[in-house]
């Protein structure tokens, strides 16, 4: 057993240690969480997956999540189309810092969404990224009128600049999943386009077929998720038909309590075989704004 050791202003230091120190609670999940994380990054034999949800792409982390996909630490990604309409709304325009208490019905008459404590002007979100797909989706249809999710982002980041997801998702042919392509502006823009363009099909058979190779031909495969929802879902699911994930990192503040899948733990994933019972694994309760940024700097830096 190793003994819980206390630390004082000299180990701040140096985070590592700090987090190896501490020893208990979510701090010494968090260090788990980094050594499973190094080592599955450093696993040549093994497919690797981000998950994500699309709040997240309002905040600073939309960066981070950039470099991880610009520097090819993962091989496939899976997310909700809110990320996209958040990357593809802030490779043009801002978002600004608010407070969750700000009174919203002054801040409609002002012209302002809420999101948490994100505050992003009506034009710098539906707008831009109206005038944009209007752009873009003409330009896709001349290509390809049956396409997937992860071909069609591809296109759409052709179109965007080096601070996006999506671009570097283009640049280095990592795919997007985005299972719930609709459920968002820029799917809505889709549904728009092909009322006028009835041969133009997003075709998610054509995701589902991606995944499935990936995950087969794959020796092993980990995860690293963040947040609930389908995106967490769907990175499960398929893992099940190969005995399930070899690395598993759930970081989400979500409880188990009520059955949702999002508060579920790696636990319950291992009844349902999406998780190896071999797995290394590990839960870390906290906000992914704060969580992600210390375990990158724990496990890359």
């Amino acid at each position: 057993m190793k003994k819980i050791e206390d630390i004082y202003f000299e180990d701040l230091k140096n985070l590592k240690n700090l987090f190896e120190k501490i020893g208990g609670f979510q701090a010494r999940n968090l260090f788990i969480a980094s050594e499973i994380l190094k080592e599955m990054l450093n696993d040549k034999k093994c497919l690797k997956i981000i998950s994500f949800t699309g709040n997240l792409i309002s905040t600073g982390l939309r960066g981070l999540i950039r470099d991880l996909i610009k520097n090819k630490y993962f091989d496939l990604v899976i997310t909700t189309c809110g990320a996209l309409d958040h990357d593809l709304a802030r490779s043009f325009r801002d978002y600004y810092q608010g407070f969750f208490e700000l009174n919203d019905l002054e801040l409609k008459e002002k012209g302002f969404h809420r999101l948490g404590n994100v505050l992003i002007p009506f034009e710098n979100y539906g707008m831009i990224i109206e005038e944009k797909m209007k752009e873009i989706l003409p330009k896709i249809y001349e290509i390809k009128k049956e396409i997937s999710t992860y071909e069609l982002i591809w296109e759409i980041g052709k179109n965007l600049n080096e601070s996006s997801i999506m671009y570097w998702s283009w640049k280095n042919k990592v795919p997007i999943i985005v299972p719930g392509i609709f459920d968002g502006a820029i799917g809505y823009q889709i549904f728009l386009f092909s009322q006028k363009h009835k041969d133009f099909i997003v075709n998610i058979s054509l995701d589902q077929a991606l995944i499935s190779d990936l995950i087969w031909k794959a020796e092993r495969s980990g995860a690293l998720i963040l947040g609930g929802g389908i995106s967490k879902h769907h990175t499960i699911w398929h893992n099940q038909f190969k005995g399930g994930l070899d690395y598993a990192i759930y970081i989400s503040t979500a409880i188990e309590e009520d059955g949702s899948l999002s508060g579920a733990k790696t636990r319950e994933a291992i009844s349902w075989n999406k998780i190896s019972e071999k797995a290394k694994h590990i839960n870390v309760f906290g906000d992914v704004t704060i969580i992600l940024p210390i375990l990158l700097h724990l496990t890359i830096l």
